[in-house]
């Protein structure tokens, strides 16, 4: 497959090689009368090189025809987008998603179009989003049909429109965040009049729904080139809609005055936790979350010293909340809000490790508060080294080196993975003689911080240490030997 966006004819034929499906399906519409178009992101990623197995189709065909012309051959057929003009099928493998000719019209109020079936190829790419999206492939002749440039702006990695970009964003807001996602996704520049056009109409955003703003700030961030299109929601004024705090950190400036602002610090965290993500593995929403929001806390923090500097006390817990309501917000799942709110939470505890003064205990406290984390939770620190003194950087990353060293060592012996007290809940009813309740869960509570402290007990210890909570708790325990 040819990666080069300059030989359409070569692509076709070698799209049509690499996906029989698409050429036997064309052979079934033109039977019938109809032609039928390989489409959008189909084909720009054909010219790529990078072509998948979901297919995007559009055709002259009405919806019943798309139907009767798929009966009898595809594995499966779904038509919830029917409505729309769409059907969905599949055959060995191959997602196909197939849809009229469209003439939309929008209110420009909500996102909604009034759904209009065309009949023009032209007139159908001239409504879709980007110049890269709307290209087309005739499949019954093999024609290359781009009306509006978009090999010419995939060979430039240059975004724009194929109508003007007022007109575009205005139809369907979810454009402006769309743009930076593909900025993030594929690498490309915007166009300076699709720059002007998305600063200028950078509220419009507030006409789409939350749920549809956080599966495009995902993508986005799960992008090769997050940092890219994170900058390009902050230029464009989209952030101050969209995720306010991130704007917000560039008027701080750091502790160490070693970057313009906060901003700027967070941006290189977010690249280097990209850099230290596992090699041929997914991309991490939750760590690359936690990179960028790590410091949201600052602003609210600041503090002026009086030798000139400024501190930001507490910045972690106060980054935490502000994280946690900005996910919800969003419309994240639970778990992603809470993990992200927790590494934002412990990014900094590692700062107290000093030269190793941390002792055992602590080291127990550390892998336990961050549990599952633990890993994110390494790479967030090593990645919030930013500093430009090599001495003072190569220092951390030593340090940080020696700390997990310890935790492995220590995790090796006691189980880290699983702290749990020396008595469970069961034994200490029976040696307590109390039934299921809060105060089982109070002494479960406090032989952990034992367990952490002191790590493992025997367990004649950790029962006489049980006796002992008790007794001072006014609780007469029958013995240790029920």
């Amino acid at each position: 497959m040819s990666s080069s966006p300059s030989r359409p004819t070569t692509t076709v034929e070698e799209l049509l090689q690499i996906s029989p499906v698409a050429e036997e399906l064309a052979a079934r519409f033109t039977d019938a009368g109809h032609r039928l178009y390989l489409v959008g992101g189909s084909v720009r990623d054909a010219l790529l090189g990078r072509l998948g197995a979901d297919l995007d189709f559009t055709t002259d065909a009405r919806p019943g025809d798309i139907l009767k012309i798929l009966s009898g051959w595809t594995d499966a057929v779904w038509d919830i987008g029917i409505a729309f003009g769409t059907v969905g099928a599949s055959k060995r493998g191959v997602t196909c998603e197939i849809t009229t000719f469209r003439a939309d019209s929008y209110d420009r109020v909500t996102r909604n179009p009034e759904v209009r079936f065309g009949d023009s190829i032209v007139d159908d790419l001239v409504r879709r989003d980007f110049t890269v999206n709307a290209m087309a492939i005739d499949l019954s002749t093999r024609q290359f049909i781009d009306p509006y440039g978009g090999a010419s702006a995939l060979a430039e990695r240059r975004l724009d429109t194929p109508a003007t970009p007022e007109e575009s964003f205005a139809d369907d807001p979810l454009r402006l965040m769309r743009a930076a996602r593909f900025v993030s996704q594929l690498g490309f520049q915007p166009a300076p009049r699709v720059l002007a056009a998305m600063t200028a109409m950078s509220e419009q955003i507030t006409r789409v729904t939350v749920e549809r703003i956080q599966v495009e700030l995902s993508k986005l961030l799960l992008g090769s080139h997050a940092r890219a299109g994170v900058e390009l929601l902050v230029d464009s004024g989209l952030a101050d809609h969209v995720l306010p705090e991130v704007p917000a950190m560039r008027l701080e400036i750091d502790e160490h005055h070693q970057h313009k602002d906060v901003y700027q610090h967070s941006l290189v965290v977010l690249d280097q936790a990209i850099d230290l993500e596992e090699p041929d593995s997914e991309p991490d929403l939750v760590l690359r979350l936690a990179a960028l929001l790590h410091d949201i806390g600052k602003p609210d923090t600041r503090r002026h010293i009086p030798d000139g500097g400024v501190s930001f006390h507490h910045h972690e817990v106060v980054g935490a909340k502000l994280t946690r309501k900005r996910l919800r917000a969003l419309r994240y799942a639970k778990d992603v809000v809470d993990d992200v709110a927790k590494l934002v939470y412990l990014h900094l505890r590692f700062h107290g490790y000093g030269r190793g003064e941390w002792t055992d205990s602590a080291v127990r406290r550390y892998v336990t508060d961050a549990g599952e984390l633990l890993p994110r939770l390494h790479k967030l620190v090593r990645a919030d080294c930013t500093t430009r003194n090599r001495r003072k950087a190569a220092t951390l990353q030593r340090t940080y080196d020696e700390l997990e060293e310890r935790i492995a060592r220590i995790a090796a012996e006691e189980d880290l993975a699983r702290v749990r007290p020396d008595l469970d809940g069961n034994e200490i009813m029976r040696l307590l003689g109390i039934p299921p309740g809060p105060l089982v869960g109070q002494a479960w509570t406090h032989l952990k911080e034992l367990r952490l402290d002191r790590g493992p007990l025997e367990h004649d210890e950790a029962v006489a240490e049980l006796l002992r909570w008790a007794a001072e708790r006014g609780i007469t325990a029958p013995g240790a030997d029920g």
